[in-house]
């Protein structure tokens, strides 16, 4: 057994400073020009032993390090979810959150929080930007340096400044279920998170940063570390890509064990399980290397955990970003089996009344099922990929069950045109974005909305504008109540409702409405049901191929400029509205 590299993932809100840590990190060493210097994988960043100890100087003096090093997970934004799921736990270790100290906890701090949680990943702050906070003093002449130098240098309004925005943290963060602390006050860190300042863009506090997760991972992580590094591998995949003259590849964060060319792997994909062998592994090469696009990698025989890396097979069109990778050697059927059964714990399919999860990688999807249903939202679908028309048309019977929760929560993820059309016109709310959080608010405001606009329609008994046409070849019974198939043109239709004739005159009494076998509370445009009508009998009073109206009382038409119309349902209004005009021109004035 060895020590691997603990992996570490760095998250926060846009623009608070995740990838300028990074370049100071990797600067360090592509400035130093050391032999052992910092490596670039696919998608990470390897800082081996001796660039941190050097990073951290006289702070890791007599310190007794086992780790050969940390490897950084560099991920835009949101992907970042990918890389903290693994075997139902985390695939990153450890996890830096940067926080800009002078903004605060922003909705994408806050969604990383709630992830981090989920999926317990252990965590420091980066509280970013301290440079920016006043007239702060930098030694310009320094790459990095320690922010407790940094911290003596200022002076005592400077000092106030920033124990006070460190303390504002400390209470937005307590808000939220967590006791941190700034790192040099944490006695107990299985209990306080440590909160180092920094200035990522002058190097303050990166020292520090380095030190605490090279001595927590040692401390704390020591067990997780140890690795078969002869075994097959295991890892995830973080994006699939289309590579000039490679085709489709998918770059994979190995976790343990060793990967080599011809290796039989098995991965998750949108059909389900996908087996194939490796043709090529691929690191990029050292970035003062790099001429040509063409040319960016180099070929490697084999490759041991941790690491990361660019794997070149066939029939990958169709791999999941965030799923779990497997090499595979004599037990290929247990581990297709155990990959099915990830990938099934985290798609959901039901009949449940419930709303449509849509989102771009099987991590996200993850974090966005475990969100809703910690709020105890009810799902009936959870999937990877773009919005689709089957999407929508799921929605729709939700709806007819449920108005609430037919709706389509699309991460991350287009709304094909197809689909986009279908929703507008059959009034299927989707929330896009790309910040699960806020997701979650925009549905729960939109669902007060819309249940204070529901509350509104019982308390001022308003019926909308309907219209149906009696479809020919679809009596089914004549009278007492007649039964006949029809189709809804416009608005809606519930059971109760009057109909009235194109000329005024009673068209029945809707008793029930019914698909198949199952009865409905209503039915809207381009629904075509049977219905139930009480007193009339078809062939006398109603015929086959006849348009009838929902009959509208006066005080509801008055109080019709409360509701949102569509276009259908305003053109039925105007009709209905010179039948009653045709008997009294007076008529709802």
């Amino acid at each position: 057994m060895v020590t691997r590299q603990p992996i570490i993932s760095v998250l926060g809100h846009v623009d608070h400073g995740k990838t300028t840590l990074l370049d100071n990190i990797r600067g360090s060493a592509v400035a130093s020009r050391e032999a052992g210097g910092i490596t670039q994988h696919i998608g990470a960043t390897e800082v081996p032993l001796e660039i941190i100890k050097e990073i951290c100087g006289d702070l890791l003096k007599g310190a007794k390090l086992k780790i050969p090093g940390v490897l950084f997970i560099d991920t835009p934004g949101h992907e970042a979810f990918t890389t903290l799921r693994s075997r139902g736990g985390s695939l990153a270790d450890l996890a830096i959150l940067i926080i800009d100290i002078n903004e605060g906890i922003q909705p994408q701090t806050l969604e990383s929080i709630e992830i981090l949680k989920t999926f317990k990943v252990p965590f420091i702050i980066a509280a970013n930007k301290i440079d920016l906070a006043g007239k702060f003093k930098i030694n310009k002449k320094k790459m990095r340096y320690t922010f407790l130098e940094a911290f003596s240098d200022q002076n005592e309004t400077m000092k106030e400044i920033i124990e006070n925005k460190i303390w504002e943290l400390v209470g937005e963060l307590y808000k939220h279920g967590f006791q941190a602390d700034r790192f040099d006050r944490v006695e107990d860190f299985r209990k306080k998170i440590a909160i180092v300042p920094c200035s990522a863009k002058y190097g303050i506090g990166i020292p520090e940063i380095m030190m605490l997760i090279s001595g927590l991972s040692q401390r704390f992580l020591e067990k997780k570390l140890s690795i078969d590094v002869e075994g097959p591998a295991r890892g995830n995949v973080l994006e699939v890509k289309e590579e000039i003259g490679l085709g489709t590849t998918i770059d994979v964060i190995i976790y343990d064990g060793t990967m080599s060319v011809r290796d039989k792997i098995v991965l998750g994909g949108k059909n389900g399980v996908i087996v194939t062998s490796i043709r090529s592994l691929l690191k990029p090469k050292p970035l003062d290397e790099i001429r040509d696009p063409r040319f960016r990698f180099e070929h490697v025989k084999t490759v041991s955990a941790a690491a990361g890396i660019k794997v070149a097979a066939p029939e990958l069109k169709d791999a999941l970003a965030g799923s779990p990778i497997y090499v595979a050697d004599e037990n290929l059927d247990e581990i297709v089996g155990r990959v099915e059964k990830e990938i099934e714990k985290i798609k959901i399919t039901t009949e449940h009344t419930g709303i449509i999860l849509k989102a771009d990688t099987l991590g996200s999807l993850e974090a966005l099922v475990k969100m809703f249903t910690s709020k105890e939202f009810a799902i009936r679908k959870g999937d990877v990929g773009d919005v689709n028309k089957t999407d929508v048309t799921e929605a729709i019977s939700v709806k007819k069950k449920d108005i609430y929760k037919g709706v389509i929560v699309a991460f991350n993820v287009d709304i094909l045109k197809e689909a986009e059309e279908v929703a507008r016109d059959k009034k299927i709310k989707i929330f896009k974005g790309n910040v699960i959080y806020k997701i979650i608010e925009d549905y729960e405001l939109w669902l007060e909305k819309k249940r204070e606009e529901e509350k509104l329609k019982r308390q001022l008994g308003i019926i909308r504008p309907g219209k149906i046409q009696i479809l020919e070849g679809y009596v089914f019974r004549a009278s007492k109540p007649a039964i006949v198939g029809v189709r809804v043109l416009a608005g809606e239709i519930r059971p109760k409702l009057t109909l009235i004739k194109e000329d005024g005159k009673f068209g029945g009494e809707i008793n029930s409405i019914k698909t198949q076998d199952k009865f409905l509370s209503s039915a809207e445009r381009d629904d075509e049901i049977a219905i139930a009508l009480k007193g009339v009998t078809v062939g006398r009073q109603v015929e086959e191929g006849e348009v009838l109206y929902v009959e509208i009382p006066e005080d509801s038409f008055r109080k019709m400029k409360e509701l949102e119309l569509d276009e259908f349902e305003k053109e039925t209004l105007e009709e209905f509205l010179k039948i009653k005009r045709k008997e009294n021109s007076l008529w709802g004035v």
